[in-house]
Order: C-alpha cells, then sequence, then structure tokens
C-alpha cells in the first residue's frame, strides 16, 4: 500500500458508513410519524436517498477532477456564494420563521452550504498566495471584512449555527497557515462577543441561551427540546431500545430527523451507537488532517485540513448541543441528519479531499522573476539549462586545483 493511501480508504470507509447509517437513522427518524400522520413512510428516505446517490457521483467526480483547477474559481466562487445568500432573504421561502432556502422545482436549496465550500476554496487560495497574517490587522483584511460580510447575510436568515461553523474553519486553516494563535484568540474573542451581541439582539436566541443554561427551569416551554433530547439519550442506556422502536421521535423530540438526530440514535442505540459515532467522526478527522499534513502542495494543504475542520467541527458543535454542553445552534450532524444541500456539499468536499491526497505530493514552488521589469511568478529552477547541464572540461578541473595550491603556497 503506497504512502497516504491507508488514510484515504479510511476516509472513504468511514465517509460511505456514516451515510449509510444515516439513511437507516433517517428511515428510523421519520417512518413513524408519518404513519401516524397516514403520510408516506418512506418520503424522506427517498429524498436522503437521492441526495445520497448525487453526493456519491459528484464524490467520484472530484476525486478524479484535479482539484489545482479550483484555485482560480475562488474569487468566482466567493461572489456567486453572496449573491445567493443576499437572493435568499428576498426569494427564500419563510419556514419556521427563517428564510434559508431556495426552491428549484422539485429540489430545495440551501446557499449556506454552497457559502461554506466557497469560503474554504478561497481561504486556501489567498494563503497559498500570501503570507498567514500575523497580527489583527492584518487579520481584518481582507479575512475580517469577508466573513464579516459572510455572517452579517447567514445571521439575517437567521443562521447563527453556520456563522459559528465558518469561524472554526477558517480559524484552523489560519492556525496551520501559521497565524500565532494569540492573534486567533483575540480575533475568536471579538467574534464571540459579537455573536452574543446577536444572541441578545433576538429574543428567540435569547430564550435558546438561557434555556442551555436551566432547561428544566421552562420543561414545557423553550426548554423543551434540550430536555427532551436529554430523555431520549438517557433512555437508550448502554444498548438501547432498538432500531425503530424509540418513542421520542413520535411524540415528543422536535427536528428528531435534523438537528435531534444523536438523541434519536442514543435513544435506539444507546451508548455504543453513540460511542461509535464519535469514534467515526474522530477516524474522519485522523484520516483527513493527516492527508493534509502529508501533501506538499500549499494549496492542496490548506484546502484539506479546511475541508476536514469543517466535518469534524459540525460533528463536534452538534454533539456538544445535543448533550446538553452547548447552546442548540441549528447545525445538523454531517452524513447523518436529513438535508440534501449538506449530504451533496459534504460528499463532495469528501471526493476534493481524496483528490488531494492523490495529486498533493508534488510541490509547485514559485518565485518572483524581476528581471525585464516581469513581476509575474515562474517555475523556481536553474537559470540556464545549457549552463547546468554541461558537463566541467578537464581543463577547468586543472585551473581550479592550481588555484587551490597557490593559495596554500602563499
Amino acid at each position: 500500500m503506497r504512502r497516504g493511501e491507508l488514510e484515504s480508504r479510511l476516509l472513504v470507509l468511514v465517509t460511505l458508513a456514516l451515510v449509510a447509517f444515516g439513511l437507516v437513522m433517517v428511515y428510523s427518524a421519520t417512518s413513524a410519524a408519518a404513519a401516524v400522520g397516514g403520510n408516506d413512510p418512506g418520503y424522506y428516505l427517498k429524498r436522503q436517498g437521492i441526495y445520497a446517490a448525487l453526493g456519491i457521483a459528484l464524490m467520484v467526480i472530484a476525486q478524479r477532477w484535479d482539484y489545482r483547477r479550483l484555485r482560480p474559481l475562488a474569487p468566482g466562487l466567493v461572489v456567486v456564494s453572496l449573491c445567493l445568500l443576499m437572493a435568499v432573504l428576498v426569494i427564500g421561502p419563510a419556514v419556521n420563521g427563517a428564510r434559508r432556502w431556495i426552491s428549484v422545482g422539485p429540489a430545495v436549496f440551501q446557499p449556506s452550504e454552497l457559502a461554506k465550500l466557497a469560503l474554504a476554496i478561497w481561504a486556501a487560495a489567498y494563503l497559498t498566495r500570501r503570507a498567514p497574517p500575523q497580527d489583527l490587522h492584518e487579520l481584518a483584511r481582507p479575512f475580517g471584512l469577508l466573513v464579516g460580510a459572510f455572517a452579517l447575510l447567514l445571521i439575517l436568515e437567521p443562521d447563527l449555527g453556520t456563522s459559528i461553523a465558518v469561524i472554526v474553519m477558517l480559524a484552523g486553516m489560519l492556525l496551520i497557515a501559521g497565524t500565532p494563535p494569540r492573534v486567533l484568540l483575540a480575533a475568536v474573542g471579538i467574534a464571540s462577543a459579537l455573536g452574543v451581541i446577536a444572541i441578545w439582539l433576538e429574543p428567540y436566541r435569547r430564550a435558546r441561551f438561557f434555556a442551555f443554561l436551566h432547561p428544566w427551569d421552562d420543561a414545557q416551554g423553550t426548554g423543551f427540546q434540550i430536555v427532551q433530547a436529554m430523555i431520549g439519550m438517557g433512555s437508550g442506556h448502554v444498548f438501547g431500545v432498538g432500531l425503530g422502536q424509540g418513542v421520542q421521535k413520535i411524540f415528543y423530540l422536535p427536528e428528531a430527523h435534523t438537528d435531534m438526530m444523536l438523541a434519536n440514535i442514543g435513544e435506539e442505540v444507546g451508548l455504543v451507537g453513540v460511542t461509535a459515532v464519535i469514534a467515526a467522526y474522530s477516524l474522519f478527522a485522523y484520516a483527513g488532517l493527516t492527508i493534509a499534513l502529508r501533501t506538499r502542495d500549499p494549496f492542496g494543504k490548506r484546502l484539506a485540513a479546511g475541508l476536514t475542520i469543517l466535518v469534524a467541527g459540525q460533528a463536534a458543535i452538534n454533539i456538544a448541543a445535543v448533550m446538553g454542553i452547548a447552546p442548540l445552534t441549528g447545525i445538523p450532524l454531517p452524513f447523518l441528519s436529513y438535508g440534501g444541500s449538506s449530504l451533496v456539499v459534504l460528499l463532495a468536499s469528501v471526493g476534493i479531499v481524496l483528490n488531494i491526497a492523490s495529486r498533493g505530493h508534488t510541490a509547485t514552488a514559485e518565485v518572483r522573476d524581476r528581471s525585464g521589469g516581469n513581476g509575474r511568478a515562474r517555475a523556481a529552477g536553474a537559470r540556464g539549462r545549457r549552463v547546468a547541464e554541461r558537463p566541467r572540461r578537464a581543463r577547468d578541473v586543472r585551473r581550479v586545483a592550481g588555484s587551490r595550491r597557490g593559495a596554500t603556497g602563499s
């Protein structure tokens, strides 16, 4: 097995296992409620299956398509993402008081998922072309301005969870690129302060935050979802009540097939199932970060790290929220929660990481060519190949040896 092939195979195995398990749990979380309501029990499973097939197809294509072609597309992807985030505020249908989706016929698309991928590609391209920021002033432009624009549009949807996921991803990429930790801590502190202001200004976010601190004070109101998630997790004990046998998903637990998927897993598969899910995400993070660290191409290294941190970070935030150790943010569980846009984009991201693993071992060094007023980058190498490749003649060797003897005698 060639170097790096083990991590690639592990990444594929873990991803496909999570997708398959996610299909099983989506059916388990939605079929009973649909049957009770007189609807098609397999409705959500069919839709998730279609999105999974599309995502796997994109993963295979991305695995074979040279990831370096994404680098010149980075500015365009960012502009398209910003336009879509602005458009969804105008034309997106309101669902539970939020405008996050754009309907295209029978398909529903969430622009924020594309925004995550676009920002990862742009950040990797920028950090390859420029030195990593060393202080807050350098970090503010263009990183701070661009992230602030995305975060503002996401909060207006409202979607605070995606803003948090983007900040976590970019902080990890900057850390790997070489930005000092103290600078990142200061930037994260500023972002956290702005997040607290955003929470305080929105009544429903403020209610969610206080419900996280004291969920049992209003177990039938603002703390209902957290309390029911805790009950579901505790009801499963070690081995769970059995697949499809849970009752929280039918009458009690809101959003059991999306944000609260882990609570449904804990009830039906128990501590064993939850531990297996956490272990799977840990293996995913290990394989992806190992691929990133072994990649010699700077753009590939940063992009692989960013996409891996995006998946692992979302998983960590969701798991912490369901377990009651962090506020609810609405972030789905990667590959497991129901959601077509998230599944398709994440599977395509895995394909990009796999492509980096196979193509990123050759470094492409560039230097500035200042001769003749040409400031464009050229490949690093010898200036004259004929001079470099021409062998020394015997007379040249004797001349060098004679000069050394003369210098010794003097």
